[in-house]
This record gives structure tokens, C-alpha cells and sequence, in this order.
């Protein structure tokens, strides 16, 4: 049988800071998903974490401004898949968010979102711009690519 997988490529999503707009996002990631080549369990952790980077470029990097936009940007360098989350915020410290499996946050409803990234994608880092705003990186390896989750 022939592999189908994709050819490397770039797609780019700008939305409003809104949360009705983080489902498409999930649709656009899904098909691409597939294309690439990822597995339904991949795929469904993967979704996991761009669901929580996009809902937190949102909430936490525009406040919820609908005059603010996030930039997604899905891109397939084989054997590496990227996904860059960018908002018009003011930026945070990664360092200073409370590690959600302390005690004391073990119960608490929200915190939980960069835990998951670091945890469903094989690399992720931050970078703030001023002027411009915070973007998070994530990638992660197609199966079978070197180590992955």
C-alpha cells in the first residue's frame, strides 16, 4: 500500500479572541491531523493541548478583547509537526504559573493548560515580543519519528 502522508506545508488561522472561534481551529487541526499521519490517540492529546494553548491565548494573553487577534500557524516539516499559537497580549512567565500537581491545586477547576502541552507534545517553548505578544511553540513528532508520547 502506498504512503499517503502529506507533503510538508504551512496553514495559517487568524481568529478573533473569542471562544466560539477555538472549534475551528480544532477542525482545521483535525483535518491536517490526518493528513500527516498522526494516530487517533496522537491526535486526540495533540488536540487537547492546542485546544488549551489557543483558549489561554484568548483568556489569559488578549482578555478576552474580540479586537485582538490569535494566529495559529500548523506546520508539517516531516518528520516534525509545529504548531505556533501567537496573541496581542502582555506575555507571562511560564516559570511563575503554580505547578497544577501541588496540593493545593490538585482541586482547583483551571490551571492545567501548559501542564498539558508540556505533557501531550514533544517540545514546547515560549517567547515573548513586545509589541507584539506571546507566542507558544509546540511540536511534535509523526509516529514512529524518534522519541515521542
Amino acid at each position: 500500500m502506498e504512503n499517503r502522508r502529506a507533503k510538508p506545508g504551512r496553514v495559517q488561522v487568524d481568529i478573533q479572541s473569542s471562544f466560539e472561534m477555538v472549534d475551528l481551529v480544532q477542525v482545521v487541526f483535525e483535518s491536517l491531523s490526518s493528513q500527516v499521519g498522526f494516530d487517533a490517540d496522537s491526535s486526540h492529546w495533540m488536540s487537547v493541548a492546542i485546544r488549551e494553548s489557543v483558549t489561554n491565548a484568548v483568556r489569559h494573553g488578549n482578555k478576552l478583547d474580540p479586537t485582538k487577534r490569535v494566529i495559529i500557524c500548523f506546520e508539517y516539516r516531516e518528520p516534525e509537526f509545529t504548531v505556533m499559537v501567537e496573541d496581542e497580549g502582555e506575555g507571562f512567565n511560564p516559570e511563575a504559573v503554580p505547578d497544577p500537581l501541588a496540593e493545593e491545586n490538585l482541586l482547583r477547576a483551571s490551571g492545567r493548560g501548559i501542564f498539558f502541552m508540556k505533557n501531550f507534545m514533544d517540545e514546547v517553548s515560549y517567547r515573548f515580543e513586545p509589541n507584539r505578544g506571546m507566542r507558544v511553540t509546540m511540536m511534535k513528532r509523526v509516529n514512529g519519528a524518534g522519541p515521542s508520547r
